[in-house]
């Protein structure tokens, strides 16, 4: 298929005031959500321990190079393709959101040399996506030298360099120039997210003095380097939207400079109490990090203030430009009985946002049982050869995604030495809780996290190309289970016209 005729299946996406419209001047709401876990893999989502790059190293040292190769590619050969576009395409989304790792596409030993192996695997996806109508939306996710110091950008350090280290902004900015150049005629594409959950001020790592409302952005630098990377791209590519998420993890937009090109939109990240309990819903939860704790009641007009008051929503109304909640989501892992309380939290934040006129994609489509649109069967060959290890990473508390679940010995231990170190520190102006979590952050979800990747490996050891076949294929669309309500949900709003 050549690039004209690709071109013609579908039409390119351009900003206008508050609203994203098509060459024909048609309004195009973008509704979906993110295969997060597949070119970015993330403990909770794909069930491993630790991140991702450190894991593969240790699968290189278990498997050997080339069985761990085949794992992975296996792995991700199932996680998204063909048969997962067209259950999107039938569950009405009209757009998907894919998170990139840029280890797929560029090594640290090798930079600006690009790896045809991680784009062949993404041209594959686009092509399918524009083969069934589905626009992508481009997440770099991790990013050279990690845009923040949690698992999600890949980082097993807890330090962030991007911030202060030119040649990893030279790498961020050439990366982006590659993919403008290969994508720049391609109209399946609505637009490049360029930085997934920046956070310009905490490259020592999350300490209870620089988070929650303590912290402070660097607009300087998110300004800066933004500037740089949109103005590279335009040398390229004049036509493709260019999404900017606030600092803070999405949350911060006010230092932000004005607009400053006419085809830039905005994404914020909406996660809200509610979608995670534990609680009735509408209901009373504990309010969160605070040195008192405390509790406040969730529901409707709640929620509506949440989004409202965000920065966000604001700053997005005050230039007149589009806003996308490029992530939020509710999970269903939790108590049974209370599925229903997390759906009709979702089903409450989507219509607060179609109400506003705001685009959206759900974090996340698919994991091994905690909030996807679908899951991994329990019984499948891959879920019963972890389900050991699941337990060990739920009682030890190694998913910091996971910190809504009950505590246990280990989580609790761990909340006693932070008040320990706090005791002995004697800084009364740290808060207790934000201390707590921090520690236990750092702890169990980087330390523990990857002292336990040898026993993920461990699990495969010894395995065939074809027995690591039959294992993997469980993530495969059509050996998940569909979370039926969820998809219920996100199908009434996602078959609603622009």
């Amino acid at each position: 298929m050549n690039t004209s005729e690709r071109e013609s299946k579908m039409e390119f996406l351009r900003v206008s005031g508050r609203h994203i419209i098509d060459t024909k001047g048609n309004r195009v709401r973008l509704r979906g959500t993110c295969p997060g876990g597949w070119m970015n893999m993330e403990d909770f989502i794909n069930g491993h321990p630790g991140a991702e790059h450190t894991l593969r190293a240790q699968m290189e040292e278990v498997l050997g190079p080339a069985k761990a190769q085949f794992f992975f590619d296996r792995l991700l050969d199932y996680f998204f393709n063909e048969d997962d576009i067209i259950f999107l395409r039938k569950a009405g989304a009209s757009a998907v959101r894919i998170p990139l790792n840029y280890r797929h596409f560029e090594d640290d030993a090798a930079p600006f040399k690009y790896k045809e192996a991680g784009f062949a695997r993404l041209d594959r996806v686009l092509n399918d996506c524009e083969k069934h109508g589905l626009y992508v939306i481009l997440d770099l996710h991790s990013a050279q030298g990690w845009q923040n110091v949690h698992w999600h950008s890949d980082n097993a350090s807890r330090i962030s360099l991007l911030w202060t280290v030119s040649s990893y902004q030279d790498r961020y900015v050439a990366l982006w120039q590659e993919f403008a150049s290969r994508y720049a005629n391609r109209a399946v594409i609505a637009g490049y997210d360029i930085l997934n959950e920046p956070c310009s001020n905490n490259e020592m790592g999350d300490y209870p003095w620089n988070t929650a409302s303590s912290y402070k952005p660097r607009w300087d630098r998110m300004n800066s380097l933004s500037r740089r990377v949109v103005s590279e791209i335009r040398k390229i590519d004049s036509r493709h939207i260019i999404f900017l998420e606030g600092d803070n993890y999405g949350k911060q937009f006010f230092g932000f400079d004005k607009p400053f090109d006419d085809n830039i939109a905005y994404s914020s990240h909406n996660y809200t109490l509610s979608g995670f309990g534990p609680g009735k819903y509408p209901g009373t939860y504990p309010s969160g990090a605070g040195a008192a704790g405390g509790s406040e009641v969730w529901n409707l007009a709640k929620q509506e203030r949440f989004f409202l008051e965000a920065e966000g929503t604001r700053f997005t109304q005050q230039h007149d430009v589009p806003l996308w909640v490029g992530e939020f989501g509710s999970v269903y892992n939790g108590p049974p009985d209370e599925n229903p309380d997390r759906l009709r939290a979702l089903d409450d934040q989507i219509g607060i946002f179609e109400r506003n006129g705001a685009h959206w994609t759900t974090w996340n489509y698919k994991d091994v049982g905690v909030m996807g649109m679908l899951t991994l069967d329990p019984a499948s060959p891959y879920m019963a050869r972890i389900s050991d290890l699941l337990k060990k990473k739920r009682a030890l508390g190694t998913d910091d995604w996971m910190k809504w679940l009950p505590p246990t010995p280990v989580k609790d231990a761990t909340a006693h030495l932070a008040g320990e170190i706090l005791q002995v520190v004697g800084d009364p102006q740290i808060d207790p809780r934000l201390n707590a979590r921090c520690v236990t952050q750092t702890l169990l979800c980087f330390y523990t996290g990857t002292l336990m990747q040898p026993l993920y490996a461990g699990l495969f050891k010894g395995l065939s190309e074809n027995e690591l076949d039959h294992i993997l294929s469980s993530f495969s669309a059509k050996q998940c289970v569909t979370n039926r309500g969820l998809v219920d949900v996100l199908s009434k709003y996602m078959a609603q016209p622009a």
